[in-house]
């Protein structure tokens, strides 16, 4: 069985994390949730302004093996991203899991992290349509596109995509 693991700190959006991840648990595959944050419990946004649920993350990401994992997903949240992207323990992860050719999927603001870990440039990606110039800036072609794929690179823009996003991570896992 594949493992997808889940990279987060707070105040991230929750149906881009608990939909994809059930999603995602529903086509077969394990999950895991691997956060930055200090303690395991783990807020929740809905549309980036009310507090949702709170999660209990597995692991903390100096624990996390990305040997171990098949895929990262990354959910966005606009503090969340704001905060995974400053992270060198992130980086570490995101950078293990891309150069290593494995699926890297980021979701509306999560690409973020993309442009900080060197990822982005020369790539074509989509994101929440305020990255734009920042993505550009970065070196990296934007597209509006509900998913793009980009060799093992999957972005989407926002929840509305989830279905769309989960699909390509799905299929890009298959192949």
């Amino acid at each position: 069985m594949k493992t997808i693991a889940f990279l987060l700190h707070s105040n991230f959006e929750q149906a881009e994390y608990e939909e994809v991840n059930n999603k995602l648990k529903a086509k077969g595959y394990n999950t895991l949730l691997i956060t930055t944050n200090d303690e395991k419990e783990v807020q929740a946004m809905k549309q980036d302004v009310d507090k949702g649920d709170t999660f209990t993350a597995d692991i903390f990401a100096k624990e996390a093996k990305p040997e171990d994992y098949d895929a990262l997903v990354l959910p966005g949240g606009t503090v969340n991203a704001d905060t995974i992207r400053g992270n060198q323990e992130a980086h570490t992860i995101i950078n293990a899991i891309n150069d290593s050719g494995k699926v890297l999927a980021a979701i509306c603001h999560a690409p973020w992290t993309l442009i900080n870990t060197g990822i982005a440039k020369g790539k074509t990606l989509t994101a929440f349509n305020t990255l734009q110039l920042d993505l550009e800036n970065a070196g990296a072609t934007f597209v509006d596109k509900t998913v793009q794929v980009d060799g093992n690179l999957i972005t989407s823009r926002n929840p509305d995509d989830i279905d769309n996003f989960v699909d390509a991570i799905d299929k890009a896992l298959a192949a």
